[in-house]
């Protein structure tokens, strides 16, 4: 991310204009995210990559003349890298080529700040990495997410996050000032987190380890709240814990 703006620099490549607009509506939404431009091949983007510095590029696979993955296989150095497109059999060549996420379309908002929020969690704001690979150290003092609730999104630095409860197809976030539900599942929720600084317990907890006041055998302590360790978690979560 540049000092300048601070903000995530996107780059839309995309030929089907309808698709394209899609995403550039959901860029736009976010006030972290800032759209630099939209190409309709892969050789425009090649060109303006040249050019620009970008941070995260949605790249729609299906492209006239070079494909999105050819077009990935071409890039010494490219940025994070989020597929779109409206096959699903080409998520594993895409996840062998290190992609952050994999969006089928249509894409639905929720799918598409997934995604973002991944970003977040392993890149390092506010400084722009060059390269693909998250840096080390993945507890990141500024490391966020959005979640949407209450007809907007609302910033959570992970810092923040005492520990995360399921609600079926929504999640409660509770941070040590306040409650936040999002329509989420939880394990799409555990996906975006780094697991330096947050350890699943049961299949309706996720807890900050570093907010972890006590534990037994059976249950976790953060702060006065008592959460049980599911039976199918407790040897990796015993194991995390040094036990």
């Amino acid at each position: 991310m540049t000092l300048k703006s601070q903000k995530t620099r996107c780059l839309v490549v995309d030929d089907e204009p309808l698709a394209a607009g899609i995403l550039r509506k959901y860029i736009g939404q976010l006030e972290d995210l800032e759209l630099v431009a939209t190409c309709g091949d892969a050789f425009e983007a090649m060109s303006l990559l040249q050019r620009e510095p970008i941070d995260l590029m949605f790249l729609d696979i299906q492209l006239p003349g070079l494909t999105g993955i050819g077009l990935l296989k071409a890039l010494s150095r490219p940025p994070a890298v989020v597929l779109t497109t409206a096959y699903r059999e080409y998520a594993i060549e895409g996840f062998e080529l290190q992609v952050l996420d994999y969006l089928v379309k249509p894409v639905p908002f929720e799918r598409f700040l997934a995604a973002v929020n991944r970003f977040y969690a392993l890149y390092r704001p506010p400084t722009r990495l060059p390269a693909t690979m998250p840096p080390p150290g993945a507890a990141q003092e500024h490391a966020f997410l959005y979640l949407k609730a209450d007809k907007k999104m609302i910033k959570v630095f992970l810092k923040d996050i005492s520990y995360i409860e399921s609600l079926k197809d929504y999640v409660r976030v509770r941070t040590a000032d306040k409650v936040i539900i999002t329509y989420q599942r939880i394990s799409t929720l555990e996906a975006q987190l780094p697991a330096t600084m947050f350890l699943r317990i049961h299949r309706s907890f996720i807890v900050a380890i570093d907010k972890i006041s006590a534990f037994n055998m059976t249950a976790i302590e953060v702060g006065d709240t008592e959460l049980p360790i599911g039976r199918q978690y407790k040897n990796q979560v015993l194991k995390a814990l040094g036990l």
